[in-house]
């Protein structure tokens, strides 16, 4: 009976052997495997490495020639912008900004902000003859000329008559209007938030600034013989603010009018001449 039990215990001894080894030769195989399969991926990451970084520098050749490209671009816009201008318009500029500001002057890093600059500085000192500095401002953006001229220089409160001190101002700016055919004038009027009185015969702020700008534009057109087809009267009431209708101090300088002037491109640096 021992000899009986102990032959079965042997064989699945072996038997159990047998199995182990089988396993061990599978997982063995399977090692391989892997490692090939490792081998094999880590080839293809490096040339994934190698393919990107081509790619990379590609890109970075494509960045630079279109950096160069705008940069050139830059360049021949500001050459053609000198090239349009007779040196006798230079002559002019460079005149008027030696007599600016020169805190004024060092904010102009490009040719035209200079040309706006000398622009303006001709404008206002032409326009502006007799009232005080601080009603007045002209700003260019791009030959198109805004000058933001306060209420107080151009009507009185609630009023849409213009006043006899407006004048002046109204005259040089139908000179300016006049020496160009081809250029547009749109006047704008603003307000500030505050609502008519009640009863008032203004129905309200939209009212009252169409109105101003309708009074501007027929004293131009039948006082100072400007061409009507070249103006434009048009009112945005309180809704385009300068600053927050907060205190008297800021409604004071939202109630303006806008003048919009387009001249074409030569008859703006005309204006670099003064009077």
């Amino acid at each position: 009976m021992k000899r009986a039990i102990t032959v079965t215990v042997l064989a699945a001894t072996m038997l159990s052997s047998c199995v182990s080894k089988k396993k061990y030769v599978a997982l063995e195989s399977e090692l391989d495997d892997t490692r090939s399969t490792l081998q094999k991926t880590q080839v293809e990451k490096e040339e994934i490495e190698e393919k990107y970084a081509r790619i990379e520098e590609r890109v970075a050749d494509y960045n630079s020639k279109i950096n160069s490209l705008r940069e050139e671009n830059d360049s021949k816009m500001e050459m053609n912008d000198l090239t349009v201008m007779s040196n006798n318009n230079k002559d002019k500029m460079r005149a008027t900004i030696a007599k600016m500001d020169p805190e004024k002057v060092a904010e102009a890093k490009t040719l035209e902000d200079s040309i706006n600059l000398a622009v303006s500085h001709n404008l206002k000192s032409n326009i502006s003859e007799g009232s005080d500095d601080e009603d007045i401002d002209i700003t260019v953006d791009e030959t198109v000329v805004m000058i933001n001229v306060s209420d107080k220089l151009l009507f009185g409160s609630g009023s849409y008559r213009v006043s006899n001190n407006a004048q002046p101002l109204l005259k040089k700016l139908a000179e300016v209007i006049n020496s160009e055919p081809a250029m547009e004038v749109m006047i704008e009027g603003h307000t500030d938030d505050r609502t008519m009185v009640e009863g008032s015969y203004i129905q309200d702020n939209w009212d009252l600034s169409v109105r101003r700008a309708t009074s501007i534009v027929r004293l131009l057109q039948d006082k100072y013989d400007v061409a009507p087809e070249k103006l434009i009267a048009a009112g945005r009431s309180s809704y385009q603010p300068l600053v927050d209708n907060t205190n008297n101090e800021n409604r004071a300088k939202n109630r303006r009018t806008r003048i919009v002037i387009i001249p074409n491109l030569d008859k703006f640096f005309a204006m670099l001449e003064s009077e």
